[in-house]
């Protein structure tokens, strides 16, 4: 599967190269603040919103963002992550994955197998959404079955 590098983990890269190197990476605050700007593209009927070209995602209650954006990584080229509307159908807070063996902390599915997770950012999955510890706790406690996600690219 593919590395993904964002503006938000190109410092911890760079820095973690530099192996006990000091090394100092300027970033401009526009760079790593401009997710903040980025308009939702989800409908106002949405609890969830995925933003797959923007790697972002947002929780949403009668249209008004209500947690996020937050940085997301999703399916690889051949696992995409596809886009529609959808609804969690269910949450499991210990789930490993019956196909990969692979844990899903947290895990809030609302398609099929594909579901929210905690997972590493820093990779594509095999379709599901992956959200940084503090963001999957937020989906699986916010989002309930039967909530609305819309996925769009």
């Amino acid at each position: 599967m593919a590395v993904r590098i964002t503006a938000r983990h190109l410092a911890v890269t760079l820095a973690a190269a530099a192996s006990g190197t000091a090394l100092t990476v300027l970033v401009p605050a526009s760079a790593v603040a401009d997710h903040e700007l980025t308009p939702v593209p989800c409908s106002p009927r949405a609890d969830a919103c995925i933003d797959l070209s923007e790697d972002l995602s947002w929780l949403m209650e009668g249209g008004a963002v209500t947690y996020g954006p937050v940085w997301i990584s999703h399916g690889a080229e051949g696992y995409e992550t596809p886009p529609g509307v959808f609804q969690v159908s269910f949450k499991n807070r210990d789930h490993v994955s019956s196909i990969y063996g692979t844990p899903m902390p947290y895990a809030v599915f609302f398609n099929g197998g594909i579901a929210f997770h905690e997972g590493d950012l820093d990779y594509e999955s095999a379709g599901c959404v992956r959200l940084e510890r503090d963001a999957a706790e937020t989906y699986f406690n916010e989002l309930q079955p039967g909530d609305v996600v819309e996925v769009v690219e």
